[in-house]
């Protein structure tokens, strides 16, 4: 249903566009002034498009009105999906570094510098 009024609607704004387009730009639209003597004269023509215009554009509200009502009584909520909600993503094996092991020039005390030595935790190396 609402598909076929959005095309309804779609026909209604081009034929009103092309209603619009074909008009003169004189002033005085609208039916402002000015008595029709005949139909296909210019000032009936003039008549005949400014009538289909607000024919037009009347049918082109309605139809908007009508197509919000529709779209909002149609509407369903969002649903969320909670079925993740209380997983969390741990790895299955934690795995920690191996310690590195001081190299001998690392680990060779400077020479005058015994007491920085003792104050460092053993396997730690010293910083370069």
């Amino acid at each position: 249903m609402f598909a076929f009024l959005l095309i309804v609607q779609t026909l209604i704004a081009g034929s009103l566009v092309g209603v619009i387009l074909m008009q003169r730009s004189e002033g005085g639209g609208l039916g402002v002034g000015g008595s029709s003597s005949g139909f296909m004269t210019a000032r009936g023509a003039a008549d005949f498009l400014t009538r289909s215009t607000a024919v037009l554009g009347g049918a082109f509200i309605i139809l908007s009105i009508v197509m919000a009502a529709i779209a909002g009584a149609t509407r369903t909520p969002a649903k969320i999906d909670t079925s993740l909600a209380g997983k969390t993503n741990v790895p299955a094996q934690q795995t920690q570094p191996a310690p590195v092991q001081p190299t001998p020039a690392q680990t060779a005390p400077a020479p005058g510098n015994t007491a920085d030595q003792n104050q460092q935790a053993p396997g730690v190396p010293l910083a370069q």
